[in-house]
């Protein structure tokens, strides 16, 4: 069972956050290292989240006349802070796409020989690894059960410890419409497909999808992956990492759609690192004390202390790609025809869809609860703030670092 551990705070009380780890870090990394421009861009937009140079709005207690700012948020994917409002309002309207039937959670990871190579080609071994897992389910689907499954795939590049490690999040339908879309054939409530089975035919398209990037020279080297560029040394780093099966695993299915919404809450716009694992930070020692689950420990929950420019490294092994989209449907969830699939379904689920459509509504109801809240005064508590003053933010940003730092 998820552990959610006490929010931490600083010794005046305030809850510590991300964006000041980050301001104590960056001027010490900027020495010795250099980063992309999009990453800098990111990192400024941490910086600068729920501070004056975002702008905001003032408002006024119309009960006791304190005065309160409010300022703007960055709104960056990276951003723990924002993307909990993110996610409520993209579930409200992933909501009204869920079935009455068992929805399944299915891993696929790649094996840790390939860290440096992803690293290296993020955008193109992304998107390698979701036409790979999305080929894979939709193959078992026509297969094994004569069916179009609907799945949506989320992308999560890190551990518990903010080291690489690459996996999609993929859930399920527990069954699909038939090919001639006539009627829904069931998964069953207990079992989807064999985990081995989907293991090596991932395992096959992911390989032979590096084999023909690697031919036609799509692929970049530089450090000590310079070697990689020819073809023996090319062939040996698979043959290492195909040595063994890969893992995929899946999980018992979920109980009903408020279940799959919670789920997905959770995980669809998490980051890499929340404010809630932070527990101290002592900038004289320059260093940053967090928690994590030690999985491989019965899941214990323990802390790591790491030096600020090696948890800024580590931090920055995680920024996507401009534009990449790390949350993709496919099969009956697709954007193509989404709605009319969805529909007919429902239609061949028969008596279920009254039920769906309340569960559905009573998940929206308590989702659009957290995404609305009131603004309170913060000092007599009183909901009726006047706004006062619309503050843009200033037409110049401050220069970031050079890419050559």
């Amino acid at each position: 069972m998820a552990f959610c551990c006490r929010e931490p705070r600083r010794h005046d009380g305030a809850r510590l956050q991300l964006g000041q780890v980050l301001q104590a870090a960056v001027p010490a990394y900027a020495v010795s290292h250099r980063l992309p421009a999009h990453h800098w861009k990111t990192l400024s937009a941490l910086l600068r989240c729920h501070t004056q140079e975002l702008g905001g709005h003032l408002y006024r207690c119309a009960d006791c006349g304190a005065e309160h700012f409010q300022a703007h948020s960055c709104r960056n994917r990276h951003c723990p802070s924002c993307q909990h409002a993110s996610a409520d309002q993209w579930l409200l309207k992933q909501s009204a796409s869920l079935l009455p039937v068992p929805y399944f959670h299915v891993v696929f990871t790649l094996p840790h020989a390939l860290n440096a190579l992803v690293g290296q080609n993020q955008r193109s071994l992304y998107k390698l690894f979701f036409d790979s897992v999305s080929a894979t389910l939709l193959e078992f689907g026509e297969h094994k059960l004569k069916a179009q499954i609907g799945f949506t795939a989320v992308l999560h590049t890190w551990s518990q410890t903010l080291a690489a490690h690459y996996h999609l999040h993929c859930i399920v339908t527990g069954g699909g419409l038939s090919l001639d879309t006539e009627q829904w054939k069931s998964s069953g409530r207990r079992y989807l497909f064999p985990v081995r089975a989907l293991s090596r035919i991932f395992q096959a398209k992911f390989r032979d999808g590096l084999k023909k990037l690697h031919q036609e020279g799509q692929l970049h080297f530089h450090g000590s992956l310079t070697p990689l560029s020819q073809p023996a040394e090319f062939a040996r780093l698979l043959s290492c990492a195909c040595a063994r099966p890969w893992v995929v695993y899946s999980k018992k299915p979920f109980a009903g759609p408020e279940a799959v919404l919670a789920y997905l809450a959770r995980y669809t716009h998490r980051v890499a690192i929340g404010n809630r694992r932070l527990l101290a930070l002592d900038q004289m020692a320059g260093t940053i004390l967090f928690s994590y689950k030690d999985y491989a420990d019965r899941s214990r929950r323990k802390k790591m202390q790491l030096s600020l420019v090696e948890f800024l490294r580590r931090f920055c092994l995680h920024i996507l790609p401009e534009r990449l989209v790390k949350i993709r449907h496919y099969g009956l969830l697709g954007n193509r025809n989404r709605a009319a699939k969805i529909t007919r379904a429902r239609a061949q689920l028969g008596g279920d869809k009254e039920l769906h459509a309340q569960e559905t509504t009573c998940a929206a109801g308590g989702l659009s609860a957290i995404d609305s809240p009131p603004l309170l005064c913060p000092h007599c508590g009183s909901h009726r703030m006047i706004l006062l003053e619309r503050r843009c933010r200033p037409a110049q940003a401050p220069p970031l670092p050079s890419d050559s730092s």
